[in-house]
């Protein structure tokens, strides 16, 4: 089977347009192309994108997993567990990794539910 060659035909509402245009025209589609991914990642999380946000901010993997499971226990994945440790630290006027491991442990657990107005 040959493919039928619509290179010209394709070519026609381009061939007019500047270098400018053309890389306008460029960007215009790739932004196009990725922003169902973009919403999706405004929209969407995952434990494992969450463990991953808090070994970015210094936590041990095991410290990271025991945050991010008590989080899961209360249903508040969504609302971002570095967000979740960083809001703690404030509220409890104390350093994040600090916070980080008094949610792991289970001690600011019913401050969390007050803050994020959890019913459990």
């Amino acid at each position: 089977m040959k493919r039928e060659d619509d290179f010209e035909v394709r070519r026609e509402k381009l061939k007019d347009l500047s270098n400018e245009e053309l890389k306008e025209r460029f960007w215009e589609l790739a932004n196009k192309v990725v922003e169902p991914m973009v919403d999706m990642a405004k929209e969407y999380t995952s434990p494992s994108i969450e463990r991953s946000v808090l070994l970015r901010m210094g936590f041990n993997s095991l410290q990271a997993k025991a945050i991010v499971n008590k989080c899961l226990e209360l249903n508040i994945l969504g609302k971002g567990v570095g967000h979740i440790v960083l809001r703690m630290a404030k509220e409890e006027n104390i350093s994040y990794k600090e916070a980080g491991e008094k949610i792991a442990s289970g001690e600011l657990i019913d401050k969390v539910k007050e803050i994020f107005k959890i019913k459990v």
